[in-house]
């Protein structure tokens, strides 16, 4: 059966079962690395989207609960090689990635959490992302990483 998709911006329309996971959708039909299969079980954040702005486990959300207006942002649409996100920019500049797994889903949960809490404190970051596991031991980077990227947003509206 096929469904459209708007994914960074750009509507696809793919040949899936509506029962099958987004997460395949986005990997195998749309080419897009950024969300990982980690547990299939919605347990790591590897495989997080962001839809309608939301962190979304895209490894347990069925394409028929997709709604055809829904907005899915992945990795790749928050920003590119020239012209990164903050949150991804910030990722880089404090080397917050190891082996990289777990930063899709680090960097995905942290956009929307900062969109939320443009001002979090350093306990509310560890809160918003204790539920993504990272294996390689770069929490503290990661945690810096946040509190850069929402330094960075914060001085980017105060100036647009």
């Amino acid at each position: 059966m096929s469904q459209t998709l708007n994914v960074n911006g750009a509507d696809h329309t793919i040949d899936a079962d509506p029962e099958s996971m987004l997460l395949y959708a986005l990997r195998d039909d749309l080419g897009l690395h950024g969300p990982k299969f980690g547990c299939g079980l919605a347990e790591c954040g590897a495989c997080t989207v962001l839809i309608d702005g939301q962190a979304v486990r895209s490894c347990i959300t069925p394409l028929s609960s997709i709604a055809a207006t829904s907005a899915i942002t992945t990795l790749e649409g928050l920003g590119g090689i020239d012209d990164p996100h903050p949150v991804q920019q910030a990722f880089i500049d404090e080397q917050a990635v190891q082996c990289g797994y777990c930063i899709n889903g680090m960097i995905m949960v942290a956009t929307a959490f900062l969109k939320e809490n443009p001002q979090p404190s350093r306990d509310e970051i560890i809160g918003a992302l204790n539920d993504n596991l990272c294996r390689c031991g770069t929490h503290m980077r990661i945690v810096r990483a946040v509190q850069r990227a929402a330094t960075a947003m914060q001085n980017q509206g105060a100036q647009g």
